[in-house]
């Protein structure tokens, strides 16, 4: 049984939600990966997306993200349904995703990284605006208070932190409206997990930035999401608000949840 709370339905002040999916299926051959999920990211909200490995966290944001195209189901986009064709059309309605892969070139300064495929060029010359970009990206972190050795830095010389804030300020910086992070958090330690969190709050603060953030570490989640979505078995098993649950309350679910799937095997 779903555990749900005042979440998960329509926006109630009559501000549109910038994403809304309903009744999403999703099969890979004899696997189902998605049964039926509807779920809905509210304007200038967190939300904080959890679950097992195999819950289908990770499909369902490619499905948002036009990387998958559903079986069943509809997404909306400010309201509006639409299909996705394409990750660059997705990108195109102002969706962007920040992968733990981050799309980095660990050779390639700061800047260039920044501007990386949105490179400023002398039109209708093929070079490169490099003082452009420099200056750009200088201005644009400082705003974001991301803080990096120098823009002329390769990559590679960055700590895990300050190149997920790279990966996230480029994505806010090419007018993101909804920015889905894929396990920010994994594999770091405190100093830069805190790092994340406080610039995932400083975009909260903005209120221009609607942010689905995926997580296994109840407690990081729960410091800067404004609701909790916890996908189990391919379907969202829980909706609640952030400040009515905690992470003895999720984990006691998982774990009931578990016991009686074990039970009915």
């Amino acid at each position: 049984m779903s555990i749900t709370g005042p979440g998960g339905g329509a926006a109630s002040d009559g501000v549109v939600d910038p994403i809304r999916v309903e009744h999403i299926g999703k099969r890979f051959g004899a696997v189902v990966a998605l049964r039926d999920v509807t779920m809905t990211l509210h304007k200038g909200e967190v939300l904080g997306l959890i679950g097992d490995n195999g819950a289908g966290k990770s499909t369902l944001i490619k499905i948002i993200t036009g990387f998958h195209q559903p079986d069943s189901g509809s997404i909306f986009i400010d309201g509006v349904e639409m299909r996705l064709h394409s990750v660059s059309h997705a990108r195109s309605l102002g969706i962007e995703t920040v992968y733990q892969d981050l799309a980095l070139i660990p050779g390639l300064s700061v800047y260039h990284n920044m501007f990386l495929k949105r490179e400023r060029l002398f039109d209708p010359l093929p070079l490169l605006r490099n003082g452009q970009m420099k200056r750009e990206a200088r201005q644009y972190l400082h705003e974001m208070g991301v803080e990096v050795p120098s823009v002329d830095a390769p990559a590679a010389q960055l700590s895990g932190g300050q190149r997920q804030a790279i990966a996230m300020a480029r994505a806010v910086y090419s007018k993101a409206k909804v920015l889905l992070l894929d396990e920010p958090l994994a594999a770091m330690g405190a100093k830069e997990g805190a790092l994340i969190l406080d610039l995932i709050g400083k975009l909260k603060e903005r209120g221009d930035v609607s942010i689905i953030i995926i997580a296994h570490n109840y407690a990081q989640v729960l410091e800067v999401a404004d609701r909790i979505n916890l996908l189990r078995h391919g379907t969202i098993f829980l909706d609640k608000r952030a400040a009515e649950t905690s992470t003895q309350e999720l984990t006691e679910v998982v774990v009931e949840e578990y016991r009686r799937s074990r039970r009915s095997v």
